[in-house]
Protein backbone atom coordinates (compact mmCIF):
# COMPACT_ATOMS: atom_id res chain seq x y z
CA UNK A 1 0.00 0.00 0.00
CA UNK A 2 1.49 3.36 -1.08
CA UNK A 3 1.13 5.58 2.02
CA UNK A 4 2.56 9.11 1.80
CA UNK A 5 2.75 11.49 4.78
CA UNK A 6 3.31 15.24 4.86
CA UNK A 7 3.61 17.76 7.68
CA UNK A 8 2.96 21.50 7.63
CA UNK A 9 1.64 21.55 4.07
CA UNK A 10 -2.00 22.20 3.32
CA UNK A 11 -4.74 23.62 1.13
CA UNK A 12 -4.98 27.39 1.40
CA UNK A 13 -7.83 27.98 -1.08
CA UNK A 14 -10.16 26.31 -3.57
CA UNK A 15 -12.30 27.75 -6.38
CA UNK A 16 -14.43 26.28 -9.15
CA UNK A 17 -16.01 27.35 -12.43
CA UNK A 18 -18.79 25.67 -14.41
CA UNK A 19 -20.34 26.40 -17.83
CA UNK A 20 -23.62 28.32 -17.67
CA UNK A 21 -25.50 25.88 -19.93
CA UNK A 22 -27.68 23.42 -17.99
CA UNK A 23 -28.77 20.10 -19.50
CA UNK A 24 -31.47 18.14 -17.66
CA UNK A 25 -31.62 14.37 -17.68
CA UNK A 26 -35.41 14.41 -17.85
CA UNK A 27 -34.98 15.67 -21.41
CA UNK A 28 -33.16 12.56 -22.65
CA UNK A 29 -36.39 11.28 -24.19
CA UNK A 30 -34.74 11.09 -27.62
CA UNK A 31 -32.96 7.89 -26.56
CA UNK A 32 -34.71 6.64 -23.40
CA UNK A 33 -38.30 6.06 -22.34
CA UNK A 34 -39.78 8.13 -19.51
CA UNK A 35 -39.67 5.05 -17.31
CA UNK A 36 -35.96 4.48 -18.07
CA UNK A 37 -35.17 8.13 -17.40
CA UNK A 38 -36.95 8.11 -14.03
CA UNK A 39 -35.16 4.94 -12.97
CA UNK A 40 -31.79 6.28 -14.14
CA UNK A 41 -32.17 9.56 -12.24
CA UNK A 42 -33.19 7.71 -9.09
CA UNK A 43 -30.20 5.34 -9.31
CA UNK A 44 -27.43 7.78 -10.18
CA UNK A 45 -28.82 10.81 -8.35
CA UNK A 46 -28.20 13.21 -11.25
CA UNK A 47 -30.93 15.59 -12.37
CA UNK A 48 -28.89 18.09 -14.37
CA UNK A 49 -25.38 18.74 -15.67
CA UNK A 50 -23.34 21.71 -16.91
CA UNK A 51 -22.11 21.41 -20.49
CA UNK A 52 -19.42 23.57 -22.10
CA UNK A 53 -19.73 25.04 -25.57
CA UNK A 54 -17.73 23.31 -28.30
CA UNK A 55 -14.96 25.91 -28.23
CA UNK A 56 -14.62 26.02 -24.43
CA UNK A 57 -11.97 23.69 -22.99
CA UNK A 58 -11.32 22.42 -19.49
CA UNK A 59 -8.33 24.78 -19.38
CA UNK A 60 -10.67 27.76 -19.91
CA UNK A 61 -12.79 26.72 -16.93
CA UNK A 62 -9.67 26.15 -14.81
CA UNK A 63 -8.26 29.52 -15.86
CA UNK A 64 -11.32 31.39 -14.62
CA UNK A 65 -11.36 29.36 -11.39
CA UNK A 66 -7.68 30.22 -10.83
CA UNK A 67 -8.27 33.92 -11.51
CA UNK A 68 -11.12 33.91 -9.00
CA UNK A 69 -8.98 32.13 -6.40
CA UNK A 70 -6.12 34.61 -6.78
CA UNK A 71 -8.49 37.58 -6.64
CA UNK A 72 -10.37 36.35 -3.56
CA UNK A 73 -7.19 35.59 -1.65
CA UNK A 74 -4.95 38.43 -2.88
CA UNK A 75 -2.46 35.98 -4.35
CA UNK A 76 0.41 37.46 -6.33
CA UNK A 77 0.90 35.28 -9.44
CA UNK A 78 4.64 35.67 -8.99
CA UNK A 79 4.40 33.82 -5.65
CA UNK A 80 3.34 30.57 -7.34
CA UNK A 81 6.28 28.22 -7.84
CA UNK A 82 4.57 25.28 -9.57
CA UNK A 83 1.46 24.62 -11.67
CA UNK A 84 -0.04 21.15 -12.19
CA UNK A 85 -2.87 20.58 -14.66
CA UNK A 86 -4.90 17.38 -14.28
CA UNK A 87 -7.26 16.43 -17.09
CA UNK A 88 -8.14 13.83 -19.71
CA UNK A 89 -9.38 16.62 -21.99
CA UNK A 90 -6.29 18.77 -22.51
CA UNK A 91 -6.13 21.42 -25.23
CA UNK A 92 -3.79 19.47 -27.53
CA UNK A 93 -1.91 16.20 -27.88
CA UNK A 94 1.13 18.49 -27.85
CA UNK A 95 2.13 20.74 -26.20
CA UNK A 96 1.10 20.17 -22.59
CA UNK A 97 -1.63 22.52 -21.37
CA UNK A 98 0.07 23.51 -18.09
CA UNK A 99 2.68 25.83 -19.68
CA UNK A 100 -0.10 27.52 -21.66
CA UNK A 101 -1.98 28.16 -18.41
CA UNK A 102 1.23 29.36 -16.75
CA UNK A 103 1.48 32.04 -19.43
CA UNK A 104 -2.23 32.94 -19.42
CA UNK A 105 -2.24 33.37 -15.65
CA UNK A 106 0.83 35.59 -15.62
CA UNK A 107 3.00 33.22 -13.61
CA UNK A 108 6.76 33.64 -13.88
CA UNK A 109 9.00 31.69 -16.24
CA UNK A 110 10.58 30.13 -13.14
CA UNK A 111 7.28 28.35 -12.38
CA UNK A 112 7.54 24.64 -13.16
CA UNK A 113 4.47 23.28 -14.91
CA UNK A 114 3.27 19.94 -16.24
CA UNK A 115 0.17 17.89 -17.06
CA UNK A 116 -1.19 14.74 -15.43
CA UNK A 117 -3.55 12.56 -17.47
CA UNK A 118 -5.78 10.84 -14.94
CA UNK A 119 -9.51 10.43 -14.60
CA UNK A 120 -11.63 10.29 -11.47
CA UNK A 121 -8.73 9.64 -9.09
CA UNK A 122 -6.96 12.66 -10.59
CA UNK A 123 -7.66 15.17 -7.84
CA UNK A 124 -6.19 12.96 -5.11
CA UNK A 125 -3.19 12.07 -7.26
CA UNK A 126 -2.74 15.73 -8.22
CA UNK A 127 -2.85 16.76 -4.58
CA UNK A 128 -0.20 14.17 -3.73
CA UNK A 129 2.10 15.62 -6.41
CA UNK A 130 1.40 19.17 -5.24
CA UNK A 131 2.19 18.23 -1.63
CA UNK A 132 5.41 16.52 -2.73
CA UNK A 133 6.59 19.65 -4.56
CA UNK A 134 5.56 21.91 -1.67
CA UNK A 135 7.65 19.71 0.62
CA UNK A 136 10.70 20.39 -1.55
CA UNK A 137 13.16 23.19 -0.89
CA UNK A 138 12.54 26.15 -3.17
CA UNK A 139 8.81 25.54 -3.61
CA UNK A 140 6.31 27.28 -1.34
CA UNK A 141 3.13 27.48 -3.38
CA UNK A 142 1.64 25.05 -5.91
CA UNK A 143 -1.41 25.80 -8.04
CA UNK A 144 -3.34 22.62 -8.86
CA UNK A 145 -5.78 23.02 -11.76
CA UNK A 146 -8.16 20.12 -12.27
CA UNK A 147 -10.84 20.18 -14.94
CA UNK A 148 -12.77 18.12 -17.45
CA UNK A 149 -15.04 18.64 -20.42
CA UNK A 150 -16.24 15.05 -20.63
CA UNK A 151 -19.08 16.17 -22.89
CA UNK A 152 -16.53 16.35 -25.73
CA UNK A 153 -15.66 12.65 -25.53
CA UNK A 154 -19.03 11.08 -24.66
CA UNK A 155 -21.55 10.11 -27.33
CA UNK A 156 -24.94 11.81 -27.00
CA UNK A 157 -26.50 8.42 -27.76
CA UNK A 158 -24.79 6.46 -24.97
CA UNK A 159 -27.39 5.48 -22.36
CA UNK A 160 -24.68 4.56 -19.86
CA UNK A 161 -22.50 7.67 -20.04
CA UNK A 162 -24.66 10.51 -21.34
CA UNK A 163 -26.75 10.91 -18.15
CA UNK A 164 -23.62 10.85 -15.98
CA UNK A 165 -21.05 13.35 -17.13
CA UNK A 166 -20.82 17.11 -16.80
CA UNK A 167 -18.08 19.72 -17.24
CA UNK A 168 -16.19 21.82 -14.67
CA UNK A 169 -12.84 23.42 -13.88
CA UNK A 170 -11.26 23.94 -10.45
CA UNK A 171 -8.26 25.57 -8.82
CA UNK A 172 -6.59 24.56 -5.56
CA UNK A 173 -3.70 26.39 -3.91
CA UNK A 174 -1.34 24.26 -1.82
CA UNK A 175 1.34 25.89 0.34
CA UNK A 176 3.72 25.43 3.23
CA UNK A 177 2.43 26.52 6.64
CA UNK A 178 0.89 25.37 9.89
CA UNK A 179 -1.59 22.92 8.42
CA UNK A 180 -0.86 19.80 10.43
CA UNK A 181 -0.53 16.35 8.91
CA UNK A 182 -1.83 14.87 5.65
CA UNK A 183 -1.87 11.18 4.78
CA UNK A 184 -2.32 9.78 1.25
CA UNK A 185 -3.15 6.24 0.09
CA UNK A 186 -2.67 5.63 -3.66
CA UNK A 187 -3.23 2.55 -5.84
CA UNK A 188 -3.55 1.34 -9.44
CA UNK A 189 -4.47 -1.80 -11.36
CA UNK A 190 -3.96 -1.67 -15.13
CA UNK A 191 -5.61 -5.08 -15.47
CA UNK A 192 -8.90 -3.19 -15.59
CA UNK A 193 -7.83 -0.66 -18.23
CA UNK A 194 -10.63 -1.66 -20.62
CA UNK A 195 -13.39 -1.06 -18.08
CA UNK A 196 -13.35 2.68 -18.88
CA UNK A 197 -11.58 3.73 -22.04
CA UNK A 198 -11.54 5.47 -25.41
CA UNK A 199 -10.29 2.61 -27.61
CA UNK A 200 -9.04 4.64 -30.58
CA UNK A 201 -7.65 8.05 -31.43
CA UNK A 202 -4.43 7.67 -29.45
CA UNK A 203 -1.21 6.14 -30.64
CA UNK A 204 -1.94 2.47 -29.88
CA UNK A 205 -4.97 2.60 -32.18
CA UNK A 206 -4.65 5.73 -34.27
CA UNK A 207 -7.46 7.71 -35.84
CA UNK A 208 -8.72 6.24 -39.09
CA UNK A 209 -11.80 6.17 -41.27
CA UNK A 210 -12.94 3.10 -39.32
CA UNK A 211 -12.46 4.67 -35.88
CA UNK A 212 -15.01 7.42 -36.54
CA UNK A 213 -17.77 5.09 -37.78
CA UNK A 214 -20.76 5.06 -35.41
CA UNK A 215 -21.51 1.58 -34.13
CA UNK A 216 -24.52 0.35 -32.16
CA UNK A 217 -24.00 -2.20 -29.39
CA UNK A 218 -26.44 -4.86 -28.15
CA UNK A 219 -28.02 -2.39 -25.69
CA UNK A 220 -28.66 0.24 -28.34
CA UNK A 221 -25.79 2.58 -27.39
CA UNK A 222 -24.30 4.42 -30.37
CA UNK A 223 -20.60 5.35 -30.24
CA UNK A 224 -17.50 5.60 -32.36
CA UNK A 225 -14.24 3.98 -31.27
CA UNK A 226 -12.99 7.49 -30.47
CA UNK A 227 -15.67 8.08 -27.84
CA UNK A 228 -15.69 7.11 -24.19
CA UNK A 229 -17.19 3.78 -23.20
CA UNK A 230 -17.73 2.25 -19.77
CA UNK A 231 -18.73 -1.12 -18.40
CA UNK A 232 -21.05 0.08 -15.64
CA UNK A 233 -21.29 -3.20 -13.75
CA UNK A 234 -17.52 -3.70 -13.82
CA UNK A 235 -17.05 -0.17 -12.46
CA UNK A 236 -19.52 -0.87 -9.67
CA UNK A 237 -17.74 -4.12 -8.75
CA UNK A 238 -14.36 -2.38 -8.83
CA UNK A 239 -15.61 0.40 -6.60
CA UNK A 240 -17.17 -1.98 -4.10
CA UNK A 241 -14.06 -4.15 -3.88
CA UNK A 242 -11.51 -1.35 -3.50
CA UNK A 243 -12.95 2.01 -2.46
CA UNK A 244 -14.36 1.43 1.06
CA UNK A 245 -11.39 -0.77 1.93
CA UNK A 246 -8.98 1.97 0.87
CA UNK A 247 -10.71 4.51 3.10
CA UNK A 248 -10.58 2.08 5.98
CA UNK A 249 -6.87 1.39 5.42
CA UNK A 250 -6.15 5.12 5.17
CA UNK A 251 -7.81 5.75 8.52
CA UNK A 252 -5.84 2.92 10.09
CA UNK A 253 -2.61 4.41 8.74
CA UNK A 254 -3.60 7.79 10.18
CA UNK A 255 -4.45 6.24 13.54
CA UNK A 256 -8.10 7.28 13.58
CA UNK A 257 -11.49 5.65 13.02
CA UNK A 258 -14.47 6.59 10.86
CA UNK A 259 -16.08 8.13 13.96
CA UNK A 260 -13.27 10.72 14.05
CA UNK A 261 -13.88 11.87 10.47
CA UNK A 262 -15.73 15.17 10.09
CA UNK A 263 -16.46 14.73 6.38
CA UNK A 264 -15.96 12.08 3.71
CA UNK A 265 -16.09 13.57 0.21
CA UNK A 266 -16.28 11.00 -2.55
CA UNK A 267 -15.60 11.45 -6.21
CA UNK A 268 -19.15 12.09 -7.43
CA UNK A 269 -19.52 8.95 -9.52
CA UNK A 270 -22.97 7.64 -8.78
CA UNK A 271 -25.00 8.32 -5.62
CA UNK A 272 -26.34 4.78 -5.37
CA UNK A 273 -22.77 3.46 -5.40
CA UNK A 274 -21.29 5.91 -2.91
CA UNK A 275 -24.27 5.60 -0.55
CA UNK A 276 -23.44 1.89 -0.56
CA UNK A 277 -19.85 2.74 0.39
CA UNK A 278 -21.10 4.85 3.30
CA UNK A 279 -23.28 2.01 4.54
CA UNK A 280 -20.30 -0.37 4.43
CA UNK A 281 -18.06 2.15 6.24
CA UNK A 282 -20.81 2.94 8.76
CA UNK A 283 -20.60 6.68 8.31
CA UNK A 284 -23.65 8.93 8.60
CA UNK A 285 -24.66 10.23 5.17
CA UNK A 286 -24.99 13.67 6.76
CA UNK A 287 -21.17 13.69 6.75
CA UNK A 288 -20.88 12.85 3.03
CA UNK A 289 -21.65 16.00 1.00
CA UNK A 290 -22.92 15.63 -2.57
CA UNK A 291 -22.94 17.97 -5.55
CA UNK A 292 -23.87 15.29 -8.08
CA UNK A 293 -27.55 16.21 -8.37
CA UNK A 294 -26.85 19.57 -10.03
CA UNK A 295 -23.51 18.93 -11.74
CA UNK A 296 -23.27 15.22 -12.49
CA UNK A 297 -20.02 13.31 -12.58
CA UNK A 298 -17.32 15.85 -13.51
CA UNK A 299 -14.56 13.22 -13.31
CA UNK A 300 -11.35 14.53 -11.70
CA UNK A 301 -12.99 17.89 -10.91
CA UNK A 302 -15.84 16.44 -8.85
CA UNK A 303 -14.18 16.50 -5.40
CA UNK A 304 -13.05 20.15 -5.44
CA UNK A 305 -16.36 21.15 -7.09
CA UNK A 306 -18.20 19.49 -4.21
CA UNK A 307 -16.01 21.33 -1.70
CA UNK A 308 -16.84 24.67 -3.32
CA UNK A 309 -20.57 24.10 -3.75
CA UNK A 310 -21.29 22.32 -0.47
CA UNK A 311 -18.71 23.52 2.07
CA UNK A 312 -18.74 27.24 1.24
CA UNK A 313 -21.78 27.90 3.43
CA UNK A 314 -22.05 24.63 5.35
CA UNK A 315 -20.25 21.92 7.25
CA UNK A 316 -18.22 24.12 9.64
CA UNK A 317 -16.46 21.08 11.16
CA UNK A 318 -13.79 20.14 8.61
CA UNK A 319 -10.57 19.48 10.48
CA UNK A 320 -10.45 15.80 9.55
CA UNK A 321 -11.67 15.41 5.97
CA UNK A 322 -11.22 12.34 3.78
CA UNK A 323 -11.21 12.88 0.01
CA UNK A 324 -11.52 9.72 -2.06
CA UNK A 325 -11.45 9.21 -5.83
CA UNK A 326 -11.58 6.15 -8.08
CA UNK A 327 -11.86 5.53 -11.79
CA UNK A 328 -10.23 4.80 -15.13
CA UNK A 329 -6.82 3.24 -15.13
CA UNK A 330 -7.87 1.59 -12.99
CA UNK A 331 -6.60 3.92 -10.28
CA UNK A 332 -7.88 5.01 -6.90
CA UNK A 333 -6.72 6.93 -3.88
CA UNK A 334 -7.75 8.64 -0.66
CA UNK A 335 -6.29 11.40 1.48
CA UNK A 336 -6.88 12.74 4.98
CA UNK A 337 -6.53 16.53 5.06
CA UNK A 338 -7.42 19.48 7.28
CA UNK A 339 -9.70 21.97 5.50
CA UNK A 340 -10.38 24.16 8.54
CA UNK A 341 -8.06 26.91 7.23
CA UNK A 342 -9.11 26.57 3.59
CA UNK A 343 -10.65 29.63 1.94
CA UNK A 344 -13.48 28.59 -0.37
CA UNK A 345 -14.57 30.88 -3.20
CA UNK A 346 -18.14 31.23 -4.40
CA UNK A 347 -18.84 29.08 -7.46
CA UNK A 348 -18.48 31.04 -10.69
CA UNK A 349 -20.01 30.51 -14.11
CA UNK A 350 -17.80 30.72 -17.16
CA UNK A 351 -17.80 34.09 -18.91
CA UNK A 352 -16.53 34.18 -22.47
CA UNK A 353 -13.56 36.50 -22.91
CA UNK A 354 -13.69 39.19 -25.56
Amino acid sequence: MAILRYKNIGIKAIAACVPPRIVRNKDLTYMMSDEEITKTIENIGIEERRIADNDVCSSDLCYQAAMQLMKDNSIDPKSIDALIFVSQTSDYHQPATAPILQHRLGLTKDCLSFDINLACSGYVYGLSSAYAYAASEGVNRVLLLVGETMSKIVSLHDKVSTPLFGDAGTATLIECGEYGDAVFSLHSDGKGAEVMMIPAGGFRNQSSAESIVVETDKDGNERTAEQFRMDGMAVFNFGMSEEPRDVKNLLAAAGITIADVDLLIYHQANKFMTDFFSKWLKIDRARTPYSIRKFGNTSSASIPLTIVTELKDGYPDRQKVVLSGFGAGLSWGSVLVDLSKCSISTLTEYIREN
